[in-house]
């Protein structure tokens, strides 16, 4: 078990109060104060006193909030400080909107295949919440995304049909370095997009130490590294977070195809806090706000990563 944490509530900066309007009304959120791809790079380099930090997994849902929307980014931000994984896809005229599935079916009023529908036939469709609820939101472009996010979060692109270069391209059009982060399966995809552009940081598959070995054979710098060591809080895990804590690398679990699925909240918030305590930095999960509940006390006495939260 990992004693570096002790438990005290979690600082957030105070900062000033902007009016926001995405879900109809003025709303204050917690936002990551990060403007700069070399302040992005200092956020996710390991301390031994980082801030336990959560990621919403499709964009972190909830009820009224659909996945992959504007509108749940600002309603989990309400409540916690938070990256977000989101998943975009190609329309059948190529523009980039945000959906986990293929297919509408399950998260919208639309029927069959994304790339069977153009972009002006997509935004007439509405979005479905958690319990398939019809909501007044619409499916955003991935630029609309880009756009909103600044300033307030970081976005975290998984990767679905969207060509690489197409997300390198329009990363560097916003210079979005500093908030757009790149999920990346092997050292392969990372150096394609490394090469590209040298300020690019990645959410990166290191689920074992030969993958460790080949984005250092690769040449891709530790420091635009947070690493993605797969979705099970086990003891084998404990050599690898020691090798990438050594590397500066900061270290995610996802909980989204695990203990989100725990039937109650006593036991996810058991499971949230434990994956904290066993060593991960980062918890991507569907349930972004009940796990940021769960391990806001594991929050260091002091920690230099205060500096980048405040709210707005």
């Amino acid at each position: 078990m990992n004693h570096r944490r002790t438990r005290l509530p979690l600082v957030v900066v105070a900062g000033c109060f902007v009016a926001t309007q995405v879900l109809g009304q003025s709303k204050k959120i917690n936002v990551l104060n990060i403007n700069t791809p070399q302040q992005l790079q200092q956020y996710f380099k390991y301390t031994g006193q980082d801030i336990p930090l959560i990621s919403g997994h499709r964009g972190g849902p909830d009820k009224g909030a659909p996945e992959n929307s504007l509108e749940a980014f600002e309603h989990t931000l309400q409540f916690a400080p938070t990256t977000f994984e989101i998943d975009p896809r190609l329309t059948k005229d190529s523009v980039v909107v945000l959906l986990h599935d293929d297919t509408l079916d399950r998260t919208t009023t639309g029927k069959g295949k994304l790339n069977n529908y153009t972009w002006e036939e997509v935004k007439k469709l509405k979005l479905k919440d958690v319990d398939g609820n019809v909501t007044p939101y619409r499916i955003p472009t991935l630029e609309e995304a880009i756009i909103w996010a600044k300033g307030r979060t970081v976005l975290i692109l998984d990767k679905k049909d969207v060509p690489m270069e197409t997300t390198a391209k329009l990363i560097k059009k916003h210079h979005a370095e500093a908030w757009v982060m790149i999920t990346v399966h092997n050292a392969k995809q990372a150096k394609f997009y490394y090469e590209d552009n040298k300020d690019v940081m990645f959410e990166a598959f290191v689920k074992t130490k030969k993958a460790m070995e080949e984005y250092e054979q690769a040449g891709i710098p530790w420091q635009q590294i947070m690493a993605y060591v797969g979705p099970e809080d086990k003891p084998e895990n404990k050599e690898l977070f020691d090798l990438l804590h050594q590397r500066g690398v900061m270290c995610m679990i996802s909980t989204a195809p695990t203990y989100d699925k725990l039937p109650t909240i006593e036991e996810r918030a058991k499971a949230y806090a434990q994956i904290i305590k066993s060593g991960a930095d980062v918890i991507e999960a569907d349930r972004a706000i009940e796990a940021a509940a769960a391990v806001k006390h594991l929050a260091p006495v002091k920690s230099d990563k205060v500096k980048f939260f405040g709210t707005r």
